[in-house]
């Protein structure tokens, strides 16, 4: 049993590599239930190898040592850790044709359960979901993520989220390539999702996302490494100066 006075999920001494090339050296992370971490850096910094490699993506070696209310996850394969309740959202779906997203859904609820969901008592949940991000019905008929524009990919990562209503999930540049319409929606689901005491990361280059989603902390990550850590007006001061100033030589850790 986990104790409810752990974290809901953390990291310690994480490092990751890619072959023979160092890119993550050295992430220490503690997220509480209910509790948003944005995760913000520039571009080839390393943040979304970071979150692949948490979720146990194979191309990826890491060392160190991952929990999840407690339980060392580190070693388990991504389904295992999904059935264990933790979420990756990718930055890059990819598509499935011949796979509707009624059946996938079903498919990944019935297995992160362990039981098999009632079509009936599905399909209600599903379109009530549907219904919170402003989906239309229809798609729950079309193929994963073939010819999904870029918002209705992000969409769907997100009504994964509310479906399987994991402990702790990481979001991957969740944000990119949204207008504001589609921004506003996602936010609400990823707010809503939180608000059921879901622990997340959310990893994101700019700072718009967080304008919809308050972050409790923020960590800037650079060359592999949180630089520095703060509240959400270290979200701000990023988006007003950008990342030069905080070299990560200089900025020698959290």
């Amino acid at each position: 049993m986990s104790d409810s006075s752990q974290p809901v999920f953390s990291c310690k001494d994480v490092h990751v590599w890619i072959a023979d090339k160092e890119v993550v050296k050295g992430v220490d992370l503690e997220i509480s239930a209910g509790e948003i971490h944005a995760i913000m850096g520039p571009n080839g910094s390393g943040k979304s190898t970071l979150a692949n490699a948490l979720m146990g993506h194979p191309a990826y070696t890491l060392e160190g040592t991952v929990k999840l209310a407690g339980e060392d996850v580190t070693s388990l394969s991504p389904d295992e850790k999904a059935r264990k309740g933790m979420f990756l959202a990718f930055q890059y779906p990819v598509a499935v044709p011949g796979v509707t997203v009624a059946s996938f859904l079903r498919a990944a609820v019935s297995a992160v359960r362990g039981t098999e969901t009632p079509v009936r008592e599905f399909r209600k949940e599903l379109l009530s979901r549907m219904e919170d991000l402003a989906m239309d019905p229809a798609f729950a008929g079309r193929y994963l993520n073939d010819g999904f524009s870029g918002g209705e990919k992000k969409r769907l990562e997100i009504l994964q989220l509310l479906m399987l209503k994991p402990r702790f999930a990481l979001l991957d540049e969740t944000d990119s390539g949204l207008d504001i319409d589609a921004l506003k929606v996602v936010a609400e689901g990823i707010n809503a999702a939180a608000s059921q005491d879901v622990g997340m990361v959310l990893v994101t280059h700019y700072q718009r996302l967080l304008n919809y989603v308050r972050p409790h902390v923020v960590h800037v990550f650079m060359d592999g490494r949180i630089v520095r850590t703060g509240g959400p007006e270290l979200a701000l001061e990023l988006e007003e100066r950008g990342y030069d100033w905080l070299e990560p030589a200089a900025a020698g850790g959290v």
